[in-house]
């Protein structure tokens, strides 16, 4: 049944990107039409469920964490010489969940392990503690985007996310898109009702987009498109809004 739902991985993405892009257009050029950042509350919950499941997918754990975290790094090069400021983008926040996605897998790996080792166990419970320590210290000394509760919400989207764990089969009917994504769905509003942007409610109807994800990545690997996206899109409209002055 999922896999006949109309919206792909890369789909959800693409889609996403488009909500980003108006969502900063409103910023940059039309920061009192407040409908340009309505719309771009539907960008952040997309990208966080779909990092999850990047890091579900994923088989090189520390490729993907570097990728993200060093473009990242990089963009906060490029705001800092431009603008002085050591505001935290986006790909800081998503390196932040990563740390926190892994961890967590292995935790649940280890749970369900046919011969348990309870040192094992508890070797896995202090990484997952300490990962939600550093990204919880981190957003509190830094001005992170969406903050230490953006940080978190991917993780709910992998509490009940059991694929690649040995789980009994009693557990097996929590192991469903639409489990997964109500899970999501309760983080997503919590954040809403920690953010100091009082619009952030609007971003759960980014869960009816969701809804309709199939669990499939789509035809094309399109990954790098999406790591270049962000700070490209970013330049360009800066430019613009630069020429706009000049002129």
């Amino acid at each position: 049944m999922e896999n006949k739902l109309p919206l792909s991985g890369n789909m959800l993405k693409i889609l996403a990107a488009i909500f980003m892009t108006v969502d900063h257009i409103g910023l940059l050029f039309f920061p009192t039409e407040m409908i340009f950042r309505i719309i771009g509350r539907l960008a952040f919950p997309i990208f966080a469920f779909m990092i999850a499941e990047g890091a579900r997918y994923t088989r090189h754990r520390l490729r993907y964490f570097l990728s993200i975290f060093v473009l990242g790094v990089i963009c906060q090069i490029v705001y800092f010489v431009t603008s002085e400021s050591l505001y935290m983008c986006i790909l800081i926040t998503f390196s932040l969940s990563l740390i926190m996605l892994f961890t967590l897998k292995d935790l649940k790996i280890a749970i369900f392990k046919e011969k348990k080792s309870i040192a094992d166990i508890a070797a896995r419970v202090t990484l997952f503690v300490l990962a939600v320590t550093v990204a919880y210290l981190t957003c509190s000394f830094l001005e992170v985007d969406y903050g230490f509760a953006g940080a978190l919400l991917p993780v709910f989207a992998s509490i009940f996310d059991f694929r690649g764990v040995n789980i009994p089969e009693k557990f097996k009917f929590l192991d469903k898109l639409y489990i997964r994504v109500l899970t999501f769905g309760a983080g997503l509003l919590l954040h809403a009702l920690v953010s100091d942007l009082k619009i952030q409610i609007y971003a759960l109807y980014a869960l009816i987009l969701l809804f309709l994800y199939s669990g499939e990545r789509g035809k094309y690997n399109m990954k790098y498109f999406f790591y270049i996206f962000y700070p490209v899109h970013l330049v360009v409209l800066y430019a613009i809004l630069m020429l706009t002055h000049v002129l």
